[in-house]
C-alpha cells in the first residue's frame, strides 16, 4: 500500500491503466521476438489461455464468452491464428450453425511458452507488492470495470 501522505491522481487513472497495459504489451512483444514465434500479439493471450484448459474442441461462442471480447474481435483473432498454423476450425457433429475450434499440434507446442511468458509478466507486476495488496488490487479493478460495464 502507499504510505500515507503521498498524494494520488485518482483522476490519471484511465491513463495509468493504458500505460501499463501498454508496458504489459511491449514485454510480451519482447519476448515473443526473442523466441521467435511468429503471428502473435498479446491479445491473443487470453484465446490461448482459454483454449490450453480444454480438452476437445469448443464453440466459438465459448471463446467470446470466455475472453469478454466481442464476437468480431474474437472471429479477427481466431483467423489470424488458424492463419499461422494455431488452430483450426471443425464443423459441429450435431449443428451445422456452430463452428468448434482447437489449438493444432503447433498451437499447443506454445504452451510451455505461453506459461513462460505468463510467469515472467506476473512477477514484473506484482515485484515489491505483498499478496494481501495484490488482492486489493485485483478487487479495486474489478470495480472499476464493473462501474465502467454498467
Amino acid at each position: 500500500m502507499m504510505n500515507k501522505g503521498h498524494t494520488v491522481n485518482t483522476e490519471g487513472i484511465i491513463a495509468q491503466i493504458a500505460r501499463i497495459r501498454e508496458s504489459a504489451n511491449a514485454l510480451i512483444e519482447a519476448e515473443l521476438r526473442e523466441r521467435a514465434i511468429l503471428g502473435i500479439v498479446p491479445a491473443h493471450g487470453p484465446v490461448f489461455a482459454f483454449l490450453f484448459q480444454q480438452k476437445e474442441p469448443v464453440p466459438i461462442k465459448a471463446v467470446v464468452e470466455n475472453v469478454r471480447r466481442v464476437k468480431s474481435t474474437v472471429t479477427v483473432m481466431i483467423n489470424t491464428l488458424e492463419r499461422h498454423g494455431y488452430l483450426r476450425r471443425l464443423a459441429c457433429d450435431t449443428d451445422n450453425r456452430i463452428t468448434l475450434i482447437e489449438l493444432t499440434p503447433d498451437g499447443q507446442k506454445l504452451r510451455t511458452d505461453f506459461e513462460e511468458i505468463s510467469c515472467r509478466l506476473s512477477e514484473r507486476v506484482y515485484k515489491g507488492v505483498k499478496k494481501k495488496d495484490r488482492q486489493y488490487l485485483v478487487e479495486w479493478l474489478g470495480v472499476i470495470e464493473a462501474n465502467l460495464n454498467r
